[in-house]
């Protein structure tokens, strides 16, 4: 039962840490022991410690490939190389912009701090943020646009399945769809075609990363996850953006204004800032992959 229950305890913080659970309330009542008899306490317990098994199984099941997939989906990860753009410290902030809303006050601060950053937007972000699009496009000098997909489906292939929740692609010919439709929309914004892809959930199978690349587009991982989906308090983005160093890729969210990652950020990059740690796009570097 205490494996049980550490099992249970260890998925869990897993999987808040991705996001892929999140809790809503715990209502918990302890019983007087005196009022019970001991017949009915000693079924209580037992009850209640086969409801434990039963939810470790569960979150285990939860945490196991699907059923169905020749070889489960893969998070990318990549690092700077340590001569990114002739900086000796460079760190590049990715901010991912799925659909939603926009976060004028993230943009805001780190305009007014001169930090740039690569922005990975969907058509269907770029389609409902008109205004907000023509701001990024102002300050040209800052942000480059990159592509997200075009309606934020996952770079995956595989009919009936789901990655995080989402519907993956059912054929190649989808995807394909995916990363072009985006990226023609960012081309008649810019004028210059993205490099950099992004998939939804930014995890690929084999046949989704062979069809990003033959499209001749390179994926763009990351190192550290600051915000957990624009999920975290402003804390603990604080706390992860202060943990980064020379050749971290950061992905945050700039489409959920009122997620708290603005709030963790204006905590956070003064410091970075100050230890000397400079933010490049990455268009300015060259990413390496790591495990």
């Amino acid at each position: 039962t205490v494996r049980a229950y550490r099992l249970y305890l260890a998925g869990s913080a897993m999987c808040f840490e991705r996001g892929w659970l999140a809790l809503y309330q715990l209502l918990a009542a302890r019983p007087d022991p005196a009022k019970i008899p001991q017949r009915c306490l000693a079924c209580s317990i037992a009850r209640a410690m086969k409801a434990l098994v039963a939810s470790a199984a569960l979150l285990l099941a939860g945490l196991a490939p699907a059923a169905g997939w020749a070889a489960p989906p893969v998070e990318w990860h990549h690092r700077l190389q340590a001569d990114a753009a002739g900086h000796a410290a460079p760190v590049a902030l990715t901010l991912d912009a799925c659909s939603g809303g926009y976060d004028a006050e993230l943009i805001a601060l780190l305009v007014a701090l001169r930090v740039p950053a690569t922005l990975f937007v969907t058509q269907r972000w770029l389609d409902r943020n008109p205004a907000a699009v023509r701001e990024l496009l102002a300050n040209s000098d800052l942000f480059e646009l990159e592509d997200h997909g075009t309606a934020h489906v996952p770079a995956v292939v595989g009919s009936g399945l789901r990655l995080y929740g989402m519907a993956v692609q059912p054929d190649v010919d989808h995807l394909r769809h995916e990363v072009t439709g985006a990226a023609q929309r960012i081309a008649a914004l810019t004028g210059r075609r993205p490099a950099y892809f992004r998939g939804a959930g930014a995890a690929y199978d084999t046949v989704g990363a062979q069809t990003v690349e033959g499209l001749g587009f390179h994926i763009a991982g990351f190192s550290v996850n600051a915000d957990g989906g624009a999920t975290l308090p402003a804390a603990a983005v604080a706390a992860r953006l202060r943990s980064l160093k020379a050749g971290d890729i950061v992905i945050a969210h700039m489409n959920k204004p009122a997620g708290d990652t603005a709030e963790g950020f204006a905590a956070a990059l003064p410091g970075l800032l100050q230890r000397g740690l400079r933010f490049v796009k990455l268009s300015q570097a060259r990413l390496v992959r790591v495990p």
